[in-house]
């Protein structure tokens, strides 16, 4: 986790010095990111039956969003975002049991603040749907998890039409007293219509 904070702050400290060209934090967007991620599972009531996956792992993560902002006033941006994302060597075991995230997607509300005309400070929440491969030892198959996450980050404008943001993102996809939780470092970058 201490390499999550020092890659969030080491972007942030770049995203600071970078110049700004325009206001762009009004209408459509779509945009990369790219990360690290870290699931931890106790446990999962699925399609299967009982899977007992009692693992956590570290792994990158990136994938592809796209949203719409709205300036309600000249310094608060409200908006809204979905994102698909892939992981890479993310697959929880204990034994014989696994869970293999596919691919997952969110749905979410952003609302921001603009501390200057290029910077904008924002909180985020919603849905969060995943999608993964699982066996508890004898069955295989595959199951979706929902779930909501919420988030924050700091978004800037570097170019025309172009920003850059970091973001942290937590996500609960745990049921029927099982846990099941990510934690998302994310960069990435945006081309604004």
């Amino acid at each position: 986790m201490n390499r999550i904070i020092a890659g969030i702050m080491a972007a942030a400290s770049v995203m600071a010095a970078s110049p700004a060209f325009a206001e762009t934090f009004d209408g459509p967007y779509v945009g990369v990111q790219a990360g690290l991620n870290h699931d931890r599972a106790r446990g999962a009531d699925t399609d299967i039956g009982e899977v007992n996956v009692r693992d956590s792992r570290d792994s990158f993560i990136g994938g592809a969003f796209a949203g719409y902002n709205y300036r309600l006033t000249p310094h608060v941006v409200i908006g809204a975002e979905g994102s698909f994302d892939i992981g890479a060597a993310d697959a929880l075991r204990s034994g014989a049991a696994v869970i293999d995230p596919n691919h997952s997607f969110d749905l979410s509300a952003r609302a921001g603040y603009l501390v200057t005309p290029e910077t904008l400070l924002y909180v985020r929440g919603g849905y969060e749907n995943m999608r993964a491969r699982i066996s508890d030892g004898t069955a295989t198959g595959h199951d979706t998890f929902d779930g909501w996450s919420v988030g924050g980050g700091v978004e800037r404008a570097i170019l025309q039409n172009v920003t850059a943001r970091i973001e942290y993102r937590y996500s609960d996809l745990g049921n029927n007293d099982h846990d099941f939780d990510r934690h998302h470092a994310l960069v990435g970058v945006a081309y604004h219509f």
